[in-house]
């Protein structure tokens, strides 16, 4: 009993220091998770960022390997939490969790699930509407396209690594957008990744010629103030940690207007 006692008492403290919480819905009858760090939410207009796992994660292994309220401490950043019921390349069943993948797939479950959390966020948050984000990676980075063609309105800018799906915004508001893609990526292939790169340029009237590179990072200009980040590296399917800090960086200068 005293071990017990003092293990909740760790994870009271633990909420307290880090402005951490759990939230939990209900949509069309299934339980959803998110983890929120509260930032600088409570006390301030505040940055708003969404975090999408890969097919298979969850909330708090994504907490842990991108570390997004680490980075930008001043943030409400939500890690959210698919579930069963998506097919994936090394899930045929769809047994693991996962995220829709294109509008209007499986009853937009997932959609739903986002309107419901932002509308919590904004109800006991102090969040700035003109400074929402979404990142996310593989079946999660497919998500991230699917809410800039179903809710881009929403948002200021996104983040997609390893996850294509840039036919399905040809028709979305100009958004700011950050692209990672691996070159030897063994589950999503290298030549689909940058199709999606293609489309964004299309969107966001970029062209191509026009993009000012440094190192594995091409930064292109498009209408309306926004742009284009793309990042190829000499890597596989995996997230990008060291890039953390410069996607932030990418957040933070795009408002929207």
């Amino acid at each position: 009993m005293k071990k017990l006692l003092v293990l909740s008492a760790i994870l009271f403290l633990t909420q307290l220091v880090f402005g951490q919480k759990e939230m939990t819905f209900e949509i069309d009858g299934a339980k959803r998770r998110a983890v929120v760090y509260e930032g600088a939410g409570k006390t301030k207009k505040s940055p708003l960022l969404f975090v999408f796992h890969g097919h298979g994660g969850d909330a708090r292994v994504a907490q842990r390997r991108l570390d997004f309220h680490d980075a930008w401490k001043e943030a409400v950043v939500v890690y959210m939490e698919g579930i069963p019921g998506v097919v994936g390349i090394t899930d045929a069943d769809g047994s693991k969790n996962g995220w829709q993948k294109n509008p209007g797939e499986l009853g937009d479950r997932d959609l739903k699930f986002f309107d419901e959390v932002l509308k919590s966020l904004e109800k006991d948050y102090k969040i700035d509407d003109k400074r929402i984000y979404a990142v996310g990676h593989s079946n999660g980075g497919r998500f991230v396209n699917v809410l800039w063609a179903a809710r881009g309105a929403e948002f200021a800018a996104f983040c997609a690594v390893a996850g294509p799906g840039g036919l399905m915004i040809k028709d979305a508001p100009p958004r700011s957008i950050w692209l990672s893609m691996g070159e030897n990526d063994r589950l999503v292939p290298f030549e689909n990744q940058k199709r999606s790169a293609e489309f964004v340029q299309k969107l966001l009237r970029i062209d191509p010629k026009d993009g000012k590179t440094d190192g594995d990072i091409t930064t292109y200009k498009g209408v309306g103030g926004t742009e284009l980040v793309v990042e190829i590296r000499q890597a596989g399917h995996e997230f990008p940690q060291d890039s953390i800090p410069k996607m932030v960086e990418f957040f933070k200068r795009n408002t929207k207007n």
